[in-house]
């Protein structure tokens, strides 16, 4: 996908008509920052209507081998670029969702205690695709108290832990516990509504143990065609093997 695709997809789902003063929410995460020891993880205060960074912490370099300045200075389009294009289409799709039911489930007076959480993975300074889980609270509101400003937790995990992309909200109850309120596998979407009809038919053979020869016979179709549409629901999934896909229907308690 294009930058400006991603520009206005982007907006669109933040789209507000202030802007909040960030001065204050920034002088003491900077004062934090200096004493905080490095480590796997690595924060920012995040303005999504300027597409900015408006402070990245000093870990960011030593989580992901690449300079801060470059990220302060070209914002959300440098960082989008090194995201992996397999994981922007289904991350946008869970952004879209997530400020949905914001909007439309939270309370206004409710929106400043909640907390949202998603992943996706980033290629580092060595050209690497690494895991990301982003867990952002909202600092400012727009005049709609739609949240645009936000200190955003990024933990680089392994890249050979395969993850699902997920999107997870969080309210602060009464106790000043979290309680998860929306919670939304966006790669197994996919199985419900990126796979044709057909590819259902395979993955209920695969299931079953058929091989692409008995698939081949049972469905009319030829092995080639079986194997074709195997690599299709394989890399729709982005998994490696039947034994993964099994694995992933079971954990998710999906059926096709």
């Amino acid at each position: 996908m294009k930058y400006s695709a991603i520009k206005e997809l982007y907006h669109s789902i933040f789209n507000s008509y202030s802007k909040p003063s960030l001065e204050t929410h920034i002088k003491k995460i900077i004062e934090l920052d200096t004493f905080l020891p490095y480590s796997s993880t690595f924060f920012c205060v995040t303005n999504t209507q300027d597409l900015t960074f408006e402070y990245v912490s000093k870990n960011f370099k030593s989580c992901l081998g690449l300079d801060a300045k470059d990220l302060s200075a070209k914002g959300m389009r440098y960082f989008w670029s090194r995201m992996h294009p397999e994981d922007i289409e289904v991350w946008l799709t869970a952004m879209t969702n997530l400020m949905e039911f914001t909007m439309n489930e939270i309370p206004e007076d409710d929106r400043p205690k909640a907390n949202y959480t998603w992943n996706y993975r980033i290629k580092n300074a060595k050209d690497n695709y690494v895991n990301i889980i982003q867990n952002t609270t909202p600092l400012a509101f727009d005049s709609d108290m739609k949240p645009i400003i936000g200190l955003a937790h990024y933990t680089v995990l392994d890249p050979k832990i395969k993850m699902q992309i997920t999107a997870t909200a969080k309210l602060l109850n009464k106790n000043n516990e979290y309680e998860t309120i929306y919670h939304n596998n966006f790669s197994t979407k996919l199985l419900k509504d990126g796979i044709t009809n057909r590819e259902r038919d395979v993955i209920r053979l695969l299931l079953l143990d058929h091989s692409s020869k008995e698939i081949s016979e049972k469905l009319n179709i030829s092995s080639h065609t079986v194997d074709t549409h195997r690599r299709n629901i394989l890399k729709k999934l982005k998994i490696t093997s039947t034994g993964e896909l099994k694995g992933l229907l079971k954990a998710n308690n999906l059926f096709v």
